[in-house]
């Protein structure tokens, strides 16, 4: 497939992903992200042909992602120890935009109307957005439901997951974009005005719901969690010893424990497990090992390990390597360029919850926290709180705000509180409405959580996605009548 569209249509495009990434930072105003995705819909639209549509999208897409993303970059540069390098986070910016722009070929395929392409498109959006959260290389960070997280539109995530979330903001830029558009002028006779009403209701009925929303009721569960500034990638290259990181969050808890508190330390903080008998109380772990290589998370009740579990989702071209093999010499390269063994970290068979004086804890490692299925199924499982370790000393920038917002949305997905012990990143107490009760974004500290324990499962953690996905169809539907009623007009 050809991508190749005039350069004013290439740098519009790149204008309109750029303006709806703006929308995916942490921003009050993000909720207003149907309006660039508006324009973005109805400018892709208008291509003359199927390889038009796709180019259109394709920078859209690719600018898109290097302004959401674009914290790799400084990642990058760091991981190399040589800034220039952070360009090539740009390929995976092209590989998004590519992603974007074969779902819109084969809408531009499909469709003949410019206003069903509209449709279309926004109903292939939300499918790309389900589709990130699957297999071993998902990378779902980008998802328009996020930018609800201001309002109290946000409380659907407990319906239909933040991919619900996505679908109100898709469908409102498509029936904005054909309400506005030169689109509807031309091919008039297909409803204007009612989906455009019919969203408003929607929005009406999300906030109502929203406001509706009242936090749950339980017994309390005192926790000591951690904030630590411990350099990653000093770690990685060995010069900071696990002896060394142990000592300082050892020290860190002994002198903040009060009585009865579950200690939390966040991923990898143990990077020895033979060091695990040395802890100083029973506690939630971030226990890391070479051989075999694992990212766990386990429970030292003061004895022993009772409970464990891996991590669900390693991060990809971070801890999971794809076509070790056939691309071995490039891997051996930046394996001696950066000093670190890239050995591809195992996904967990089963995510399990963890059990500790009588408290089933849905634990999950870093990166884990933007799958919503991960914190769905320990839920399902019988989690009373949900325990985030994370390590974001690999972040720069709004990543680490990211994927805090991100994190929040579980918490409301779910109808639990989260917990969060972090190296770097945020530190937080999180309620089951996700607004965070106390957070620790700097510095290195302690926060004294007393999270309630809750019960019972919410519409999403039963169905998931289907909701959303159904809705999603529904959309496509509606984009094929309107594609029949304009052919036959012809």
């Amino acid at each position: 497939m050809r991508v190749s569209p005039s350069l004013p249509s290439m740098l519009l495009a790149a204008l309109l992903g750029m303006l709806l990434a703006l929308c995916g930072l942490p921003l009050g105003w993000s909720f207003l992200s149907f309006l660039p995705l508006a324009a973005l819909l109805a400018f892709a639209a208008q291509g003359q042909s199927a390889r038009n549509v796709a180019g259109r999208a394709f920078w859209a897409g690719t600018a898109y992602s290097a302004v959401h993303l674009g914290w790799l970059t400084a990642f990058l540069g760091k991981l190399f120890g040589f800034p220039p390098a952070g360009v090539l986070a740009f390929a995976l910016f092209a590989l998004e935009g590519a992603f974007l722009a074969g779902m819109a070929w084969l809408v531009g395929r499909l469709f003949r109307s410019k206003g069903a392409r509209v449709w279309g498109l926004a109903s292939g959006w939300v499918v790309l957005e389900w589709l990130r959260f699957l297999g071993p290389p998902a990378f779902p960070w980008p998802t328009l439901g996020y930018t609800l997280l201001p309002t109290p539109a946000i409380q659907i995530a407990d319906l239909g997951g933040v991919l619900l979330g996505s679908v109100l903001v898709a469908a409102t830029a498509a029936a904005l974009a054909c309400f506005v558009g030169t689109v509807q002028q031309r091919e008039g006779g297909w409803g204007r005005r009612r989906p455009l009403l019919l969203m408003a209701a929607a929005w009406a009925l999300s906030f109502g719901y929203g406001l509706t929303r009242t936090a749950g009721s339980g017994p309390e569960t005192p926790m000591l969690l951690l904030r630590t500034t411990i350099d990653s990638f000093g770690r990685a290259s060995r010069r900071l010893t696990p002896q060394d990181q142990f000592d300082l969050q050892a020290n860190l808890t002994r002198t903040n424990r009060r009585p009865n508190e579950v200690v939390v330390w966040s991923e990898s903080s143990v990077l020895d497990p033979a060091l695990l008998p040395a802890v100083p109380a029973a506690g939630i772990y971030g226990v890391s090992q070479m051989q075999p290589r694992r990212n766990s998370v386990r429970v030292w009740d003061g004895g022993s390990v009772t409970s464990e579990t891996d991590k669900a989702r390693p991060v990809p071209f971070g801890e999971y390597f794809p076509f070790r093999q056939p691309l071995a010499p490039a891997w051996s390269l930046i394996e001696r360029t950066i000093n670190v063994s890239l050995e591809s970290v195992p996904p967990a068979k089963v995510v399990n919850t963890l059990q500790l004086n009588g408290v089933q804890y849905g634990a999950y490692v870093c990166y884990d926290s933007v799958f919503p299925w991960v914190a769905r199924v320990l839920v399902s499982k019988g989690a009373q709180i949900l325990v985030n370790v994370s390590n974001d000393g690999w972040y720069d920038g709004w990543g680490v705000q990211q994927h805090f917002m991100m994190g929040r949305v579980r918490a409301i997905e779910t109808r639990r509180y989260i917990v969060r012990s972090v190296n770097y990143g945020i530190a937080a107490e999180i309620d089951d409405l996700g607004r965070p009760l106390q957070t620790l974004g700097s510095g290195q500290g302690v926060l004294h959580a007393r999270p309630l324990r809750l019960t019972g499962q919410t519409l999403f953690v039963r169905l998931g996605d289907w909701p959303a996905l159904g809705l999603a169809a529904l959309m496509l539907v509606f984009a094929g009548l309107i594609d029949r009623r304009y052919q036959r007009r012809l």
